[in-house]
């Protein structure tokens, strides 16, 4: 007799693999949920968002969105431009979740701590399938651009900020909900936008666009926040896809870029043939305006890097308390266990960070706190996320490199957000000018780091070091081991406050007193179960 899902070959039998699992997100992370508590952000909420993100069907959306990834469609069949992509459902089944559930929209709904629970469920979005959140974050963040033109905000932030997902083309003012894309850096300028050479002039009231953006991600948002030369100088724009009567806008897609990860959503090269725009700010103040939006960017691509390191770390729980080697399960072999445990640390630094810095963008007398803090997060983070992504993925072993596993986009996806607003370097020299420009951040900044003096002696043994070998700030080519002492002190005294115990012993001991070796698990000393037993225990 022939019974279904069993095979009657032997050589077909499978065990000693642990099958793959949802994780309800929330449920299973006990240091999110008690670093969600620390900063006050909406548990109910969460609770209800991370059960669906983990759900089977979203996780398998995600894989579907990355088997299929976005086409681009220029021309319809009788050649008229149509400049639009197109996505697999899985796309868009994600992009409704985030969004009616209000990762975009809760920031600015005037609930206390929208800004932590936006920053919570991107944590958890971003284990699924981080591509999608691209978008989302750029919709999130805009609000705080078009503030400079309330005209304009009027218009598209009720869009912009209600809780749905409306894909289909059109106007801004026909639709029930809108996303908001970016578009700055050209050929020529990277970073430093100051070179773009994007032309805007004056149609009337309103402005037409001509130029070429080298880089522009989710080109089918509803509009894109973007910056190009006056006569007054660099000035920022909003140019929406349809113009106001409806017409396709002269914003052409040249490419979607073929990128090393983040396969779900596309990124694009587009140009602008004389596009309308309406001009948001003033005439020349365009970086002024559009780094209200940037700033709420850099704090995602502060957070995602966490939720990455998250995914990854579950991923290696899951096989190796499931699976066995040399007489043993995996979980419990030391050396296994002293690995683990320093993946963890890594993990809860970085989550403890960016939570820390969302709960600042909550708190309007944080604002210089958040200028400063958002850079050092985004900066620490991100470097240390491929480390730990990658001896996740060690953790499995060969399964950890086949894509059947989460493991490999992982990989892929963990350089982005240390590249996206502003690379290591960049970050490092706009933490040296904002400490040297903005007293008040420099003064928030040492604050927080005082506000553990005496807790550990170690720490204060470490910050007595830092503050005596840069009393100002240091040379430019000391920029990054100053960046990096700032993070890992700035997390130690976060930690020290309110952490868990052996999290923030481990932490001071590995990364502040530097009783380790180079490598992960190179560690000793640390109370690894009492570090395993958080994690394990949720």
């Amino acid at each position: 007799m022939f019974y279904a899902g069993r095979s009657r070959q032997t050589t077909h039998e499978v065990f000693n693999q642990p099958e793959a699992c949802a994780r309800d997100l929330w449920a299973t992370d006990a240091p999110l949920r008690h670093w969600v508590s620390v900063i006050g952000a909406d548990a109910a909420h969460l609770t209800d968002f991370g059960a669906k993100a983990g759900s089977a069907e979203m996780r398998e959306a995600g894989v579907e969105a990355n088997r299929h990834p976005p086409e681009l469609r220029l021309f319809d069949r009788g050649g008229r431009r149509l400049d639009e992509v197109a996505f697999h459902p899985a796309y868009h089944r994600l992009m409704d979740l985030g969004l009616s559930a209000g990762i975009a929209a809760l920031p600015w709904e005037g609930a206390a701590r929208g800004h932590s629970t936006h920053a919570a469920m991107l944590y958890m979005l971003s284990q699924v399938e981080p591509g999608v959140c691209c978008p989302m974050t750029m919709t999130y963040a805009a609000p705080a651009a078009l503030s400079a033109t309330p005209a304009i905000a009027a218009g598209w932030v009720p869009k912009l900020t209600t809780r749905g997902y409306d894909p289909t083309p059109g106007p801004v003012s026909q639709k029930r909900a809108a996303t908001m894309g970016m578009a700055m850096t050209e050929k020529q300028g990277g970073s430093d936008v100051r070179a773009n050479t994007t032309r805007a002039l004056r149609d009337g009231d309103d402005w037409r666009l001509t130029g070429h953006k080298w880089f522009c991600s989710a080109p089918m948002c509803d509009g894109f926040l973007t910056l190009a030369q006056t006569d007054a100088g660099l000035s920022c724009f909003l140019v929406p896809r349809h113009t106001p009567d409806g017409a396709r806008n002269a914003l052409q897609i040249q490419r979607l870029k073929d990128k090393l990860g983040n396969r779900a959503n596309a990124s694009s090269e587009i140009e602008y043939h004389d596009a309308w725009a309406q001009i948001v700010g003033a005439e020349g103040a365009g970086v002024k305006t559009i780094i209200e939006m940037v700033q709420h960017t850099r704090l995602d691509t502060a957070v995602a890097p966490a939720g990455l390191m998250q995914a990854a770390l579950s991923e290696a729980f899951w096989w190796v308390e499931g699976r066995s080697a040399f007489q043993r399960r995996l979980i419990d072999q030391p050396l296994m266990r002293a690995v683990l445990a320093d993946l963890s640390l890594e993990a809860e630094g970085a989550l403890a960070l960016s939570m820390r810095v969302a709960r600042a963008f909550d708190t309007p007398a944080e604002r210089a706190f958040a200028r400063i803090a958002v850079a050092v997060a985004k900066f620490w983070s991100n470097k240390r996320a491929p480390w730990l992504i990658v001896e996740a993925m060690e953790c499995l072993g060969g399964m950890g490199y086949v894509e059947e596993t989460p493991l490999p986009l992982l990989y892929r996806e963990a350089p982005l957000n240390g590249i996206w607003e502003g690379s290591g370097n960049v970050i490092c020299l706009d933490i040296l000018r904002a400490l040297a420009r903005e007293p008040d951040s420099a003064g928030a900044l040492r604050a927080e780091l005082l506000a553990a003096k005496g807790a550990d002696r170690r720490y204060d043994a470490a910050l007595k070091a830092h503050l005596e070998r840069w009393p100002a700030l240091p040379p430019e080519d000391e920029a990054r081991w100053f960046a990096e002492r700032l993070a890992v002190l700035l997390a130690g005294s976060i930690l020290l406050r309110e952490g868990d115990s052996a999290t923030a012993d481990g932490w001071i001991a590995t990364r502040i007193e530097g009783m380790r070796g180079h490598v992960p698990g190179a560690v000793s000393g640390i109370d690894s179960d009492a570090i395993l037993r958080r994690r394990q225990s949720a």
